[in-house]
C-alpha cells in the first residue's frame, strides 16, 4: 500500500477528503494535523531531553498526561501538545515555542530536520494531511523569505531522497481563492460570530517578516499570498511528481476516481 499526501490551501477541503478516503480504506494509518506523524511536526514540539525534563517539572500536575502524548525519536521528544486538554494558563503557548516553524529554527536547521525525518521514513500505508507543503511553505515564504527558486531547490532535494514508488499526492486546487477564503472566514467563527480563523491568519501574515516587508494588512494581501503559494505548489507538482500526483477541483472531486487513482 502506498503513502498518500493530501495537500491544498486552507479551506480547500483536505480534512473532508481525508475522512472520505479513510472510511473507504480503513487499513490506512491516518495522520491528521496535530497528530504524531513520522514526517511532519506541525502543532508538535521538537525538544531536547533537557528541555523535555524541564517542561515536565514545570507542568507536574499534568505530567502523566503529557507523557501519554509524547513520542521519543532518538535524542528528541515530540509532544502532540494541542491534543492535551488543560486549563493551566500558558501551557499551550509555552509548548508552542518548541515547534520548528514560524522562524523558530534557522533555515539550515529547518531543512535538516525535515529532510532527516522524510528520508528516514520507510513505512507504507499512511494517509497524511497537510504534511508536505502547507507548514513548510508558509515558514519558508513568510519567516525565512526564501525565493521561489530557493524553495524549488529545497523540494527537489527533499523529494530526491523519498522512495518514489510509495508516493502519491492528491492536490486540491481552486482558481477562486478569494471566494474560498471568504467562505471559511464565515464558517470558522466562534459562538458569538467572531471570525477566529481569519483573525489568526491575518495576524500570522501581518506579523511575519515577509508580511511586514510587504506592508501586508488586509484581505487582498492574504489572497495574494495564498495565490502565490498555490502557484508554487502546482509548479513543484508538475515538475517533480508527474503521474504520482492527481490535481483535484476543490470540493468537486469524484471519490471513485480518487480511489481508482490510489489503487
Amino acid at each position: 500500500m502506498k503513502n498518500i499526501w493530501i495537500e491544498g490551501l486552507q479551506g480547500m477541503g483536505k480534512s473532508t477528503l481525508l475522512e472520505r478516503i479513510s472510511s473507504r480504506i480503513p487499513a490506512l494509518h491516518v495522520c491528521r494535523e496535530g497528530d504524531y506523524s513520522p514526517v511532519e511536526l506541525a502543532w508538535c514540539t521538537w525538544m531536547t531531553e533537557g528541555e523535555y525534563r524541564q517542561m515536565l517539572e514545570r507542568y507536574g500536575p499534568i505530567r502523566e498526561e503529557v507523557i501519554k502524548h509524547t513520542v521519543r525519536e532518538e535524542s528528541h521528544y515530540i509532544v502532540t501538545y494541542t491534543r492535551i486538554l488543560t486549563e493551566i494558563p500558558g501551557f499551550h503557548k509555552y509548548l508552542g515555542e518548541y515547534e520548528i516553524y514560524n522562524g523558530r529554527k534557522s533555515i539550515k536547521e529547518l531543512e535538516e530536520i525535515i529532510c532527516c525525518r522524510y528520508w528516514n521514513f520507510h513505512d507504507t500505508g499512511y494517509l497524511f494531511e497537510a504534511s508536505f507543503f502547507q507548514n513548510i511553505m508558509e515558514d519558508m515564504i513568510l519567516f525565512h523569505e526564501r525565493s521561489d527558486e530557493q524553495i524549488m531547490a529545497f523540494y527537489r532535494k527533499l523529494y530526491g531522497g523519498i522512495a518514489k514508488d510509495n508516493f502519491l499526492m492528491l492536490y486540491l486546487y481552486s482558481d477562486q481563492v478569494e471566494e474560498t477564503i471568504d467562505v471559511i472566514r464565515k464558517e470558522r467563527c466562534d459562538d458569538q460570530g467572531n471570525e477566529m480563523w481569519y483573525s489568526l491568519m491575518m495576524g500570522f501574515l501581518i506579523q511575519s517578516p515577509y508580511g511586514r516587508r510587504h506592508d501586508y494588512k488586509d484581505f487582498s494581501d492574504l489572497a495574494a499570498h495564498l495565490r502565490h503559494r498555490q502557484g508554487l505548489e502546482l509548479r513543484i507538482i508538475k515538475e517533480m511528481f508527474g503521474e504520482r500526483a492527481m490535481i483535484l477541483p476543490a470540493k468537486k472531486w469524484n471519490l471513485e476516481e480518487v480511489l481508482s487513482f490510489i489503487s
